[in-house]
């Protein structure tokens, strides 16, 4: 069943423009404001900014006055088997009344079990109860925000040998139940594919991409697994890799150009290099741009 809030118009809420973003980050506050960099939109961590006041919010309200604004959270644990934690569903709510984001998304893991909560984005399993409770949930984070939001999907590194569905026919049905969108992790789907053995070009078409609203790019670290074998984890941490460039330009062939944040959540390179990133995502989106104009017209 649908939630009640996929079945009413959607709010008119502004879009994020077709361009490239970058993650906002402390480092970067004072350089973004005295040279306004040429950048389609910023993205935040919803959990970063979950206080009254402060430095954080300072800035960002001095960056949001001038450019869209994504806000991606990280916290609500929508696969988890508890209920949501309603006091975090809250203080998200008071985060995005406050700054109007232009898109706001969450992933397809979960983070907190029995009071406890953890560092890791972790895997769920792809069966009837998990898709009822992961549709419920998102339901109750729609109807509480007053906006459909964005699901993204998952890196993983283990699968439940009890999943009934595949990862690919999951995520359609939950987009289909509950109405959210979908963020395209192109990053995720390379470490995935590559950690399973799947074609992530496969992968890719087979995602609803009708629903696909925002697309995020990543680096990624290489390691080994016990019996030797290759093991990609999302680190977050370097450039995007160029097998991951090329997946990008598959994925936008197939939904045309969408808006793309360049991820760095660790090893935080000085703005121009991350701006030179979102360039070269730009240029990408910029050749496609004219054709999907064409369509349009």
């Amino acid at each position: 069943m649908r939630s009640a809030t996929s079945r009413l118009p959607a709010r008119k809420h502004r879009s994020l423009p077709a361009r490239a973003g970058i993650g906002l980050k402390p480092e970067h506050f004072r350089d973004i404001l005295d040279t306004l960099p040429d950048i389609g939109f910023f993205e935040i961590h919803a959990e970063n900014y979950m206080v009254d006041g402060g430095p954080f919010h300072h800035y960002l309200t001095r960056i949001r006055e001038r450019y869209p604004l994504s806000i991606h959270g990280v916290g609500l644990s929508i696969g988890g088997e508890g209920p949501l934690d309603e006091a975090h569903l809250e203080r998200l709510a008071a985060l995005l009344d406050r700054y109007q984001p232009e898109s706001f998304s969450e992933h397809l893991a979960w983070s907190s079990h029995g009071g406890n909560f953890y560092s890791d984005l972790l895997p769920v399993a792809y069966d009837a109860a998990t898709l009822d409770r992961v549709c419920a949930h998102i339901g109750r984070v729609q109807d509480r925000l007053k906006r459909h939001m964005l699901l993204e999907n998952p890196a993983t590194y283990v699968e439940f040998a009890a999943s009934t569905l595949a990862e690919t026919d999951f995520i359609g049905e939950v987009v289909r139940r509950s109405g959210c969108g979908l963020l395209l992790d192109v990053n995720n789907v390379h470490i995935s594919c590559t950690n399973h053995g799947r074609n992530a070009r496969d992968y890719i078409g087979a995602l609803p991409l009708a629903a696909v609203a925002q697309i995020h790019l990543a680096g990624f670290a290489e390691d080994t697994d016990a019996a030797g074998a290759p093991l990609l984890i999302d680190s977050h941490g370097a450039p995007v890799a160029e097998v991951v460039w090329a997946l990008y330009c598959h994925a936008l062939d197939l939904t045309g150009p969408l808006p793309t944040l360049i991820e760095r959540d660790n090893d935080i390179p000085a703005l121009p290099v991350l701006l030179a990133e979102a360039r070269q995502a730009e240029r990408i989106l910029e050749r496609l741009l004219p054709a999907a104009r064409g369509v349009a017209a």
